[in-house]
């Protein structure tokens, strides 16, 4: 019913006298702006009072909780003076009106800028989306716990201290009253000090580092006290607050408040779709596994493919080995302290073979043509056919004969190998 000014973007307006300013909303919905705001500012060389008006005048007729307490805020609350203000405006809001009532004759200004990407906005949206997708673990989590537990403190002083003294009150209808009456106190103190943050800030910003130091150590020594939750019905519970929680925080994230509804279902959504999606992944699973052929193909190598593999494996990693010990990283004095024979290993270091020759000649003697080993072997192969039957030694004789004949024809291709 008053005669108030409309405000539009790039306003810069000036006066002296008590004047009203509103701002009416665009009902055309652009996506552009969904993280984006207005911002109001009001300064003056004197003090001046800044009253916010309210379109309704029944409080209860609002939508939601938000627009009741803010209602009821704007009823009770009267503002402090100050010589300058800051008003932010959501894009597709409720419209808004404000009084300001200049103490002395002395000239404010009123400027509208509009900021396209609002961070608090975009905090607050990535913050429920990741709350509420990690929703489960985090309820279980320790460190989670005790930090939910100062930041309730914090905000919500009158609710903690009721959840503390929860066990001294033995009615539960009493408890659910009682914790009505104090989420509603702690709503509107919340909202004044979102109001008067600026204000609180610069002229006591002292007290406030007390409040939060005081509270929030109190608050962390009580839920040490306390213990993490154990039980599972208390985790579950745990859980689906910090889910409600992310729904507000989705909620006051955007401007577009049907964006916030298709976040919100699309969220539920996805929590919903995690069993069936899980168990057609273990459907594919099967039938992959069923489809595929169980007859497996090895492919076999051949003798000489073994030996040559052999050699150029034996090779690289002695190329290897090499390049490791020149490395700086490579404890040389602490190999040397332990070696028997320093000078051998710094020669293969430096490209000499790994095998000496005297070592070589020992290996052949032992395992070539007319050693010990191979004698052995053969008289021990013999023995053992001698004590066998009697009636058969004939053709076990004639046996091992063309057998030792067939080793000495394939002799030299086995002393190769070896």
């Amino acid at each position: 019913g008053r005669n108030c000014s409309l405000l539009k973007e790039m306003d810069v307006i000036e006066k002296q006298d008590e004047h009203c300013y509103c701002y009416v909303q665009n009902r055309t919905t652009h996506l552009q702006y969904l993280w984006s705001t207005l911002q109001v500012k009001v300064n003056s060389r004197e003090k001046f009072r800044f009253e916010p008006l309210s379109g309704k005048s029944n409080c209860w007729n609002s939508e939601t909780v938000f627009e009741f307490v803010a209602c009821a805020v704007q009823i009770f609350w009267k503002p402090e003076t100050c010589t300058e203000i800051v008003v932010s405006i959501k894009q597709y809001g409720e419209d808004v009106c404000f009084n300001i009532q200049p103490f002395k004759i002395e000239p404010y200004t009123v400027k509208v800028k509009r900021e396209m990407l609002d961070g608090k906005l975009l905090f607050l949206f990535v913050a429920g989306i990741f709350l509420f997708h990690f929703a489960n673990s985090l309820s279980r989590s320790t460190k989670f716990f005790y930090l939910s537990g100062i930041i309730l403190g914090v905000l919500a002083l009158l609710v903690f201290v009721l959840l503390t003294l929860k066990r001294f009150i033995p009615r539960h209808s009493t408890f659910w009253i009682l914790m009505s009456g104090c989420w509603m106190a702690s709503l509107y103190f919340i909202y004044c000090f979102k109001e008067n943050m600026q204000w609180l800030w610069s002229e006591h910003r002292n007290y406030l580092l007390g409040y939060f130091l005081a509270v929030g150590i109190t608050s962390f020594a009580i839920c040490y006290q306390q213990g993490p939750l154990t039980t599972e019905l208390s985790i579950t519970l745990f859980s689906w607050t910090l889910q409600l929680t992310a729904f507000v925080l989705i909620y006051c994230g955007v401007t577009i408040p049907q964006v916030a509804y298709a976040v919100i279902a699309l969220s539920l959504c996805s929590k919903g779709l995690c069993y069936p999606l899980g168990a057609a992944c273990h459907i594919a699973r099967k039938m992959k596994n069923h489809f595929r052929s169980k007859n497996l193909v090895f492919k076999y190598l051949t003798e000489d493919e073994y030996r040559e593999q052999g050699e150029t494996e034996t090779i690289r990693a002695l190329e290897e080995l090499r390049s490791f010990c020149r490395s700086p990283e490579f404890p040389s004095w602490i190999a040397v302290s332990k070696l028997q024979s320093p000078h051998r290993f710094a020669d293969f270091v430096l490209g000499a073979p790994h095998i000496s020759p005297a070592e070589t000649k020992a290996h052949d003697e032992k395992y070539g043509i007319g050693s010990s080993f191979l004698e052995e072997q053969l008289f021990e192969t013999r023995a053992q056919s001698e004590q066998g039957d009697p009636a058969n030694s004939i053709h076990e004789d004639e046996e091992q004969d063309e057998e030792e004949t067939r080793t000495r024809i394939s002799f030299p291709y086995a002393t190769e190998l070896l």
